[in-house]
């Protein structure tokens, strides 16, 4: 009996991690991670219980999300289940029930709150309020062409969240790096949503495709990701950073000017490819080139 009850269990929580794509952490974990170095920077060294600060900032990235993409499971199951394009979910395909995605939404929340209590007093403060971002966003194509917008911030959160960790207080500058994330995201999401324009418009739900079509939303999504170019050169002009960060910042653009010659309004057959493999690369490249840089600037004050 317990037997069954424990692979039961491991069961489910398989398939929860399946379907809320743990794997896709890699999207905003090394900005959250870049402005922890960044705050590590600004104090002049890595102290030494830096790593176990890195470590926390990781759980709590890790809880967040995973409370934020099973409550979206959860809300937006009876959607998926109509949409064509979703309808293989698991919870629309009877894989999961809605009990155990409750269950397992409440504990990845716990978790996020226990390792923010564990970060600094600030961290446990703000908690609740970065957990209503992350969580409520799944409601916002409901009401609002800007769901977009709400998701980037709801990423943009977490590199000056790791500040906050790291220095206990937040500086406005790295809002420059939180400005960025949110403009990357919401560009990279307006190009994922195109690929539901027509269910979105019977529906009656709420995108930037939607709203203006899908031309023009290509063209949305290309301005937004001007605007993550500019926030991070302006992070790059307040905090002084070095050649490293700058040819990562074009590094980052040459990956975006590909990722838009991947999608055209008439063939979206490679928005899969422009959404998970370049945005993965952007993520990546840009924190091995901002924490080498990062890592000169240190070892030249020492």
């Amino acid at each position: 009996m317990l037997y069954n009850y424990v692979v039961g269990l491991f069961q489910n929580l398989k398939i929860t991690l399946e379907m809320i794509k743990w794997e896709h952490s890699i999207f905003a974990l090394p900005f959250a991670l870049t402005g922890a170095l960044l705050a590590f920077r600004e104090s002049g060294a890595f102290v030494a219980s830096g790593w176990w600060v890195l470590l926390w900032i990781v759980i709590a990235m890790v809880g967040a999300r995973s409370a934020a993409m099973a409550f979206n499971r959860l809300v937006d199951a009876d959607i998926d289940g109509r949409n064509p394009r979703t309808k293989g979910r698991h919870l629309p395909a009877g894989l999961l029930s809605r009990n155990f995605c409750i269950g397992f939404t409440v504990a990845a929340g716990a978790l996020f709150m226990f390792a923010s209590w564990e970060l600094n007093t600030l961290c446990f403060r703000l908690a609740p309020l970065a957990l209503a971002v992350v969580l409520l966003y799944s409601y916002t194509k409901r009401f609002t062409h800007f769901s977009h917008l709400v998701l980037g911030f709801a990423l943009g959160i977490a590199p000056a969240a790791a500040w906050i960790a790291v220095r206990g207080s937040l500086d406005p500058r790295i809002l420059w790096l939180t400005a960025a994330v949110t403009f990357w995201t919401a560009g990279f999401d307006i190009i994922y949503s195109c690929q539901d324009f027509e269910f979105d418009s019977e529906s009656q739900l709420f995108s930037i495709p939607r709203a203006l079509g899908i031309i023009k939303a290509l063209m949305v999504a290309r301005a937004l990701h001007v605007l993550m170019i500019f926030s991070l050169l302006m992070l790059v002009y307040q905090l002084q950073l070095g050649s490293l960060a700058v040819a990562g910042v074009a590094a980052v653009a040459a990956l975006l000017i590909y990722e838009h010659t991947l999608v055209k309004a008439g063939d979206l057959s490679r928005v899969n490819a422009a959404f998970f493999t370049m945005n993965g690369w952007v993520s990546v490249l840009f924190f091995v080139f901002w924490a080498a840089d990062i890592f000169i600037h240190n070892q030249k004050i020492q």
